[in-house]
């Protein structure tokens, strides 16, 4: 009985996709059959960044029916066969207001370089630039362009970098909270905020160098493409914030006027019968650069929290993490596939479980055992575990403002018996074996011997993960505890260190890898993407089980979604942020 109802509820839920989600794909599919859009012969590619910019494509095939958004390794790829598409004669783009992941805007920024070497102008219009976040990073990426807009009622309110941190401490004291939690070490600043009510020195220290890295470097390059000077710009850009036409007369843009006007201009500048087309329809177009020959580098992606276990991909919701099992065999797989002569590992985490992190770290081990090079390149965020898991390849390529380091480790739990007591709800606990099973009982403080335990596991974690960068980054021990104890480092400053060996982005890792893996510059080479995408259709045959009978009448209509339309349709366009997730070895993930 029990099966019959759950055959029904089956039947019933896949009736229901079946009626109201796939008419919806069918007739797209359909509509782009019979159109057969092609890029018009002078385009003007529109790339608006106002929704935001994961750093690489959901993993869900359901992304698709969620928000929607872009990918930062899609625009990057994007870009790269714009640059090189003779019906692409130019780019127009779309600033935020408020601030940008710095990391994202150095990606960006070298991406836009590349495209206008190529000949093509490109016009960036703001809508103002508001004191939120990094915003000096968004303005980076205006001031990159060919010639950089704002519109006539906008301000331009870029006048440095803030960021807010919330502190517990004063009010759990109140309230009867009481974090007990180890950290390793004072600069592992993530317990801080339920513990403290300001920041500590070692807080306030890394937080401070870690922000004006990141400011200096953003201030630099928008210098540098304004024909400028530094010093010069500082000056300009902490004396205001202006309305846009004084922005003009201080040359910290170059025109004021409507997006109208400013698509107007462009579609001048590509020449006549130009046709603005969104970036989005036209990367979904062109597909994933795929490229040709016998040699083939894979690309492995992993963007979020670090969990053990499988993702499975099919919800209809939630953030991006990066899941052991998952990523280990993706790399796997590329070790197996004779093409594959080097892996570029794109990692962008702010950390995680450090037996996730191990797990990954092995496969990682095990293809440079096998005689195939790993090029890591970090992305918004590669730090504590995320650090743990590039630890030992072969080369490290960050950008200047990636947050990584962060080489400690963190953990406790919450008391709240007193706090539920407070508002007439009593906790009790019943516990049966060894003096530690009731260790992380939210009823009562750790005993002294349970503090001691739990302390030693955290000494355990931290000196493996002392060992690993000490063997990966070829440094001593002693070294690396020096640069570690938790802190947060920017990829400009872990250069000098000896934490990444290169500052760029992906283009920088796969030259790298070709270079390690001895494939000649004049030799066309193929990108293969690890793991390969599950269709809405594979991902519902799972969700259902092969005996529900709806579930394989929509996975018949697999074969319909292999048509490059209907793949364009379901392409992974998830926006959703990084986010910390609950886990012993975690970093600081600032919002910008």
């Amino acid at each position: 009985m029990k099966q019959f109802f759950l055959t029904v509820l089956g039947v019933f839920t896949g009736l229901i996709l079946f009626v109201v989600v796939i008419p919806v794909v069918l007739l797209t599919v359909a509509v782009a059959s019979s159109s057969k859009p092609t890029t018009p012969a002078t385009t003007v590619l529109e790339l608006d960044l106002r929704g935001g910019v994961s750093d690489q494509p959901s993993s869900n095939p359901f992304a698709a029916f969620g928000s929607s958004g872009l990918a930062l390794t899609d625009v990057v790829d994007g870009l790269h066969q714009a640059q090189g598409d003779s019906s692409v004669k130019a780019l127009l783009i779309r600033l935020p207001e408020s601030g940008m992941t710095p990391a994202t805007a150095d990606e960006l920024r070298q991406a836009i370089h590349r495209f206008r070497n190529a000949g093509k102008p490109v016009i960036a219009h703001s809508q103002g630039f508001a004191p939120s976040g990094a915003v000096m990073s968004t303005y980076m990426v205006g001031a990159s362009a060919s010639e950089l807009w704002m519109q006539n009622t906008a301000g331009f309110q870029a006048t440095g970098f803030s960021a807010d941190s919330l502190f517990l401490g004063r009010a759990f004291q109140k309230y009867g909270v009481k974090p007990e939690f180890e950290q390793r070490y004072e600069y592992k600043n993530a317990v801080n905020e339920y513990t403290q009510s300001d920041y500590t020195g070692p807080h306030r220290e890394a937080m401070t160098a870690w922000m004006t890295s990141i400011y200096d470097t953003a201030l630099a390059n928008a210098a540098k493409d304004r024909k400028t000077t530094a010093p010069a710009l500082k000056t300009v850009i902490e004396a205001g914030p202006y309305s846009a036409e004084q922005a003009l007369s201080n040359r910290l843009i170059d025109k004021v006027g409507q997006v109208e006007e400013a698509e107007i201009a462009i579609k001048t500048r590509a020449g006549k019968g130009a046709k603005i087309v969104e970036f989005g329809k036209y990367a979904s177009q062109k597909g994933e650069r795929t490229g040709s020959g016998k040699n083939a580098i894979a690309i492995v992606g992993g963007e979020g929290a670090i969990v053990t276990g499988r993702g499975g991909g099919a919800s209809f919701g939630g953030g991006s993490s990066i899941h052991s099992d998952d990523t280990a065999e993706a790399i796997y797989d590329a070790i197996e596939d004779k093409s594959v002569k080097a892996i570029v590992f794109r990692v962008s985490s702010p950390g995680g479980s450090p037996e996730a992190s191990e797990q990954i770290l092995a496969a990682v081990r095990a293809a440079r055992a096998a005689g195939k090079p790993v090029v890591v390149s970090m992305g918004a965020y590669a730090a504590s575990g995320g650090y743990w898991i590039s630890s030992e390849a072969d080369w490290i390529v960050a950008q200047p403002t990636t947050l990584t380091g962060s080489i400690g480790v963190f953990g406790g739990k919450f008391v709240l018996a007193d706090a539920l007591g407070r508002f007439g709800v009593d906790m009790r606990e019943l516990t049966v074996g060894g003096e530690y099973a009731d260790a992380f009982s939210p009823t009562q403080a750790f005993t002294p011997q349970q503090r001691a335990a739990f302390a030693g596991s955290m000494d355990r974690i931290y000196d493996d993960f002392i060992t690993r960068v000490a063997t990966g980054r070829k440094l001593s021990p002693d070294r690396v505890r020096e640069i570690a104890k938790g802190r947060v480092w920017t990829g400009a400053q872990a250069l000098p260190l000896g934490l990444v060996d290169q500052l760029g982005g992906v283009t920088e890792a796969v030259n790298k890898a070709r270079q390690l893996a001895k494939i000649p510059d004049n030799e066309p080479v193929r990108f293969k993407h690890f793991p390969k995408q599950q269709s809405p259709f594979e991902a519902l045959s799972e969700m259902f089980g092969v005996q529900t009978e709806a579930a394989k009448a929509l996975v018949m209509l697999g074969g319909v979604m292999a048509d490059p339309q209907a793949q364009a349709v379901m392409r992974r366009i998830d926006g959703d942020r990084m986010r910390s997730q609950g886990a012993v070895v975690l970093a600081d993930q600032p919002i910008f």
